[in-house]
């Protein structure tokens, strides 16, 4: 049996080392799994995906589709096309898709139009909201998809209220909590703690990338302003996405103790997140990650799609309104924020059981 494992984009990375290796394990002890990594390319800059491959020990692609930059409709029209020449050619006997960015439900689509069975890894979540390009792919590749690998018991709800059937749907977990926990004591200081002498609890590590906080200048500043006017004056560490540094650039905005750097890889990037005093984001991924880690998380989003992290991790959801981001400071420094736990099955063998219900298949 031949699976492709299909990664296009930064988050995609950390959701399929776990899979890649257990395959590996699986394959030393007799089964007869078989991958093919194809990487569309739709993360195409070495700091958004390329250190991936060295830091997470997952093996360089099979198949590179160079998809690239473009609209929406540009690049998913480029994945479709290059995915389904490939497997015109050579097909595989299911496509393992992961996440929610373009590549999910692209070579979802080229896939079942070939009648390749889909899996969808992280499949049911749902934000509700339309205006959210990843929800149209979530909703898309899960109307096609044969088998669902869940992250938690709410979108094993959802799933079952759009009508799949409970023989179709595996809860086994979240792998990109098992790459966490095994990469954890991995970590790797960046230069740029030593540089900005940080300490311990000493920091604020943000990160803003989100159309709807991003791409409209005045919003964009009104939200740094406000980290900034309620920081104390402690270090705030932006590793700035290449969307927002375009838009960012233009606001002219320079404070002393906002500090912009190039995106960190994986290692470094979560050797901050784990010592820092909380995180300001509007990343659905990194509010799990601070989750396991029990690092306070602010969310600048009207919705998640990750309700656990907030029911029982340490997320709050603030909104986009600026003036949310104030309390929730003074909050953070009262030392009021609460200490969450951990969901069901985030255990680091979210992976082992993909594979399980793989060799079932």
């Amino acid at each position: 049996m031949l699976v492709d494992i299909i990664a296009g984009a930064r988050p995609n990375f950390m959701k399929i080392a776990p899979i890649i290796h257990a395959i590996q394990k699986a394959e030393d002890n007799g089964s007869k799994l078989k991958y093919r990594l194809v990487h569309t390319g739709q993360h195409y800059d070495k700091k958004m995906s390329g250190d991936f491959f060295e830091q997470l020990n997952i093996p360089h692609p099979d198949v590179n589709l160079e998809s690239g930059s473009g609209t929406q409709a540009e690049q998913t029209a480029k994945i479709m096309v290059r995915y389904e020449a490939l497997l015109l050619e050579k097909p595989c006997d299911l496509a393992l898709v992961v996440g929610d960015v373009t590549s999910t439900m692209a070579c979802s689509i080229a896939a079942k139009k070939l009648n390749i069975k889909v899996a969808h890894v992280e499949a049911g979540i749902r934000s509700f909201d339309l205006s959210m390009p990843e929800e149209i792919n979530r909703m898309v590749t899960d109307s096609i998809t044969d088998y669902f690998f869940t992250t938690s018991e709410r979108a094993n709800i959802n799933l079952k209220k759009a009508g799949v059937q409970d023989e179709r749907i595996f809860f086994v977990g979240n792998t990109m909590i098992d790459t966490l926990l095994k990469n954890r004591s991995r970590f790797m200081k960046p230069e740029v703690w030593d540089e900005l002498k940080l300490n311990e609890s000493g920091y604020i590590v943000m990160t803003l990338h989100r159309p709807a906080n991003v791409d409209e200048e005045h919003k964009l500043k009104d939200l740094i302003q406000e980290i900034v006017d309620h920081s104390q004056g402690i270090p705030l560490v932006f590793p700035i996405h290449p969307r927002t540094a375009k838009v960012f650039e233009n606001l002219g905005i320079t404070h002393d103790n906002l500090h912009l750097i190039e995106p960190l890889p994986y290692l470094e990037f979560n050797f901050l997140v784990e010592r820092a005093s909380a995180v300001i984001t509007d990343s659905g991924g990194i509010t799990e990650e601070t989750t396991v880690m029990g690092i306070p998380c602010m969310t600048l989003r009207d919705n998640t799609e990750r309700p656990e992290t907030c029911e029982l991790g340490t997320n709050e959801l603030l909104g986009t309104d600026p003036k949310a981001i104030g309390p929730a400071m003074a909050k953070l420094f009262s030392g009021q924020w609460k200490k969450g736990g951990i969901p069901q099955l985030w255990d680091g063998r979210t992976a082992e059981r993909i594979i399980e219900c793989l060799n079932k298949l």
